[in-house]
This record gives C-alpha cells, sequence and structure tokens, in this order.
C-alpha cells in the first residue's frame, strides 16, 4: 500500500514505525529539510507537500494539520478525505481493548487523564495513560504509558502491551477529535472556551470537534459532561450513551469541603496537592468516570494524592531570595490565566503574552484589576499591546515588557518581586511567536529560573 505521512513530528514518526513494514512510504512535510529521515522513504518537502495526494492509497494526517488544507490543495480530487486517517483513529480501530477512557475539554484535560490513570491504578488495574499528553496512542500499542498498581513501578517507560482487561486512558485535543471516527467506552468533557480560533474556521467547527469524542458512542457508553456548562452539555448531547454531570449528582460534586460521590466522601478539598478552584473541578470530574469503573473511595483518594506539580501546570520550580516561581506554561487561554491567578494566595508577578489566537482579553484584564494579588503584569509577545490596551480600558497600569526572551522576561519578573511574592507564568496565549510550543516556553522558563537561582 501507498502511504503518505503529512507532517514528520512526534505522531507522524510514531505513524511511520507502525506502517512501515509491508508499504510504500512517502514523508510530506512543509519543512523543506528534515533530520533523522528514515533511509527507506521518498519525501516530499517545503510548500508543496501536500499537492497530488491521490496517488495515495492511504494519507495519515499529523494532528496540527487541519484536513481543510488537504482539500484545498487537492481541488480536483474532492473524495481526498475519504483517505485520510489518523495514529488516534487507528489506535482505537485496533486497540486490543475496548475498556478505553477518553478526556477532552479546553483545559484541564492532562490533570484529569492523570488523575484517572492515578486511580485506576491504584486500585489494581493496568493502566496505559497517552495521546495528547505526550505519548502517542500507536505507540501504548507497545506497551509504553504503561502505570501498574506497585507505585514504585509507576513508570511510563514499562513495556508491557496492552491486554484485553487492561485500561486505556487518552487525552484527546481538538485536533485529534476533528475527524476522529471512533469514540471511547468512557467519554469526558470538561470546561470548553473559545480556543484555537487561528486554527478553526469558527467557534461551532471547534465545538463540532469536541463533539466527535461522543459522536460514535452507543447506547452501552457513558457521556460525561460539566453540569452548568452550556457548551461543554452540547458537546455531549451528540452522544447515545448515559449522561452524567460532575459537580452536580449523580456524578462527583464538592459538599461540605469534600469531593463526594454516591454520598462517600473521596477527600477533603484542603487535603487536595494541586492548587485552584479549577482543580477540584478536574478531580470531580475524573472521580466520576473513575466511579464507572470502580467504586473505591480509598483507591481513588490515594490517586488524588499521587499527583502533584504535573510538568507545565502550576508547577512550582523553586525559590529564589523567597521568591516562588510556577510554571504555568500550558495556560494558553484567558480562563486559564484568570484560574491560575485565583489558585494563589501571595502577591504576584504575572508573565502574559505569547502568540494571537484570536481570542479577546477583557475578561482577564477585569480580573487582574480587580485581583488583591497581582501587583505587576510583564508582557512578552505578539499579544503584550493587545493585553496592554486591554488593561488600559481598566485603568491597570501596573505593566511592563519582558524583552525578546525568556530570559529577559524572567529577569523583569524577578526585578519587581520581593521575598514572600509569586512570579507565575501563565501566559494565556499560545507559545508560537517566540517558541516552539508551551513545553519548550515553560522549559525555557525553568532554566532562566534555575539561573537566577544559580547565581543567587
Amino acid at each position: 500500500m501507498k502511504i503518505a505521512i503529512l507532517g514528520f513530528d512526534r505522531q507522524g514518526k510514531s505513524a511511520y514505525e507502525y506502517w512501515r513494514e509491508g508499504n510504500e512510504i512517502t514523508i510530506c512535510d512543509k519543512k523543506t529539510s528534515l533530520d533523522h529521515l528514515p533511509s527507506d522513504v521518498e519525501v516530499q518537502l517545503g510548500d508543496t507537500y501536500l499537492d497530488n495526494l491521490s496517488r495515495f492509497d492511504m494519507l495519515v494526517r499529523t494532528p496540527g494539520l487541519h484536513p481543510n488544507k488537504i482539500l484545498e490543495a487537492n481541488q480536483d480530487t474532492p473524495s481526498i478525505l475519504d483517505k485520510v486517517t489518523s495514529v488516534t483513529n487507528e489506535f482505537l480501530r485496533v486497540c486490543p481493548t475496548k475498556n478505553i477512557i477518553g478526556v477532552t475539554g479546553t483545559k484541564g484535560k492532562g490533570t484529569t487523564s492523570t488523575l484517572l490513570t492515578e486511580m485506576l491504578a491504584c486500585a489494581g488495574k493496568r493502566v496505559h495513560l497517552g495521546g495528547n499528553i505526550g505519548i502517542p496512542p500507536l505507540d501504548l500499542l507497545n506497551g509504553k504509558g504503561l502505570y501498574l498498581t506497585n507505585k514504585d513501578n509507576a513508570d511510563i517507560n514499562v513495556s508491557e502491551k496492552i491486554k484485553k482487561d487492561d485500561w486505556v486512558v487518552l487525552e484527546l485535543a481538538n485536533y485529534q477529535l476533528i475527524d476522529m471516527r471512533y469514540s471511547p467506552h468512557i467519554a469526558v468533557c470538561l470546561m470548553i472556551v473559545p480556543e484555537h480560533l487561528d486554527w478553526h474556521t469558527d467557534i461551532d467547527e471547534y465545538l463540532r470537534a469536541k463533539q466527535q469524542i461522543f459522536s460514535h458512542q452507543t447506547e452501552r457508553d457513558i457521556a460525561i459532561y460539566k453540569a452548568n456548562d452550556n457548551r461543554s452539555t452540547h458537546v455531549a448531547s451528540t452522544s447515545l450513551g448515559k449522561h452524567l454531570p460532575y459537580l452536580e449528582q449523580p456524578g462527583a460534586v464538592i459538599k461540605d469541603d469534600y469531593v463526594e460521590i454516591n454520598s462517600q466522601r473521596i477527600i477533603k478539598t484542603n487535603e487536595v496537592p494541586l492548587l485552584g478552584t479549577h482543580n477540584l473541578e478536574n478531580i470531580c470530574a475524573a472521580v466520576t468516570a473513575a466511579w464507572q469503573v470502580i467504586q473505591d473511595a480509598t483507591a481513588i483518594k490515594t490517586g488524588i494524592e499521587q499527583v502533584t506539580n504535573l510538568p507545565h501546570r502550576l508547577e512550582l520550580i523553586t525559590k529564589v531570595h523567597g521568591i516562588d516561581f510556577y510554571n504555568d506554561s500550558i495556560g494558553t487561554t484567558p480562563e486559564t490565566a484568570i484560574a491560575a491567578i485565583r489558585a494563589m494566595s501571595q502577591p504576584t508577578i504575572l508573565i502574559l503574552g505569547g502568540s494571537d489566537k484570536g481570542i479577546g482579553f477583557d475578561q482577564l484584564a477585569k480580573e487582574i484589576a480587580r485581583s488583591t494579588i497581582v501587583k505587576e503584569v510583564v508582557l512578552i509577545g505578539k499579544t503584550g499591546p493587545i493585553i496592554e490596551a486591554a488593561l488600559e480600558k481598566v485603568d491597570y497600569s501596573k505593566v511592563s515588557y519582558g524583552g525578546e526572551t525568556m530570559t529577559e522576561a524572567v529577569r523583569t519578573a524577578y526585578h519587581h518581586a520581593e521575598s514572600g511574592d509569586v512570579v507565575l507564568l501563565s501566559p494565556a496565549c499560545a507559545s508560537f511567536d517566540m517558541f516552539t510550543d508551551y513545553e519548550d516556553r515553560g522549559q525555557q522558563f525553568n532554566q532562566a529560573v534555575r539561573a537566577l537561582d544559580s547565581a543567587a
């Protein structure tokens, strides 16, 4: 079979490893040169990398490539999208177990997926975690992402293939969902706010992409969504399965300072190691999903206690001269920056800005203006002037510019901080104007902070 892999990134490399035997592979990528290309492939690189794709039997789309781009480059073949698949679609098609839980939403997917994995593992289940959180789904087939009951062995590098009775937890972003043909047995939708409007044609397409996690469910499946969130409810409405809200009974709720489900108290809210009210909501989502598999309050509580300081998610990096540095680089929307601000209790210097996704900052500006803890905003990236204009509208003037690099931004924030303060990177924007992705941005923040620590 002639197969074109469209985009040779992490998932494209996974696709190559999966399909290489017995097939003719062509790597198509917008870059004009690629490192570490396999010797047994053809290449189609540069601006014309999507041209003339009708000659292939199968097209494997990388998540960041919108299907419309494929169609636009092959207008003489209007049925071209019939040939398109993805590593996520293929995984769901061939996975040895149907015990699959998918998690989507605008933010909180990674935290909720990790919580779920820990809960199930603490109850003695064999659980594989992957998807958008870092491990391509097809790599899970070879045993990557396996969490074991013995917590000393809960290592994502443990290598045992998926078995029929195992569980799989997938973090699923809109990029993966937009052309999904399968839905997981348990699908979870967290809070939904406008996001990635520079990639989608409009908010309606964004919502339709999210709906695919539910659209192919049957009456035997389960749809979990955020109560009182109109968009989350709308996204879940396409499921034929059992509909189950969280933050509202019969799902998990916060009651009398406890996370509770089915009248059973799971954990006291002040014992939760994760910061912020938004993480209590993520915990309720995870508890609701886990309860459909295990009715084990002790294991679920232990799983919650295992999850602390996920990378780039309100991660405490270090303390320098009494100043705490938090990395929330994954916070790419105004709503996540608001949640991060509300999670802080100390005076905070906030690093904001990045590339423009076509979303507004008025609500974030109002949150900053009425906050009693934000003492300075340090702006970076192309959206810096846009955020400054929003802050000016609400008469907030404690604004600095952080320069052209993360090192400069961290030093600027450090200059405005004093012992007992927090420096918080929660940029409310995508990273692509200055960084490769949110992980690169977060890693550069960590390096800059540790350089301060070394010099202190």
